[in-house]
């Protein structure tokens, strides 16, 4: 199966993109490439191999989660630009 420039065009339209002459042919030969490389796994062989989720084992790499001493509220605060009644003071976000 070939991507036709045209076919490109449509997706572009109904993906409101705006593409020039140039890009609708660069793209239609990047997914021509695509189509051909998945052509070359579909004639693989894959009947020994058994259906896999992830290619390799799943490990959880997270530490335990311990519960460990808050730093001191003057210690956080130190590094602020403001700080108001031991809190951080930020500007206002609503307009």
């Amino acid at each position: 199966m070939k991507i036709t420039q045209e076919e490109v065009a449509h997706v572009a339209m109904l993906a409101r993109l705006e593409l020039s002459a140039k890009e609708k042919e660069e793209i239609a030969g990047q997914l021509n490439d695509i189509l051909e490389y998945v052509d070359k796994l579909n004639r693989l062989d894959t009947t020994d191999v058994p259906p896999t989720m992830h290619v390799l084992p799943l490990v959880n790499v997270f530490r335990e989660d311990e519960p460990r001493p808050c730093l001191p509220r003057e210690e956080v605060l130190a590094n602020a630009p403001e700080v108001e009644d031991g809190m951080f003071r930020i500007p206002p976000v609503i307009e």
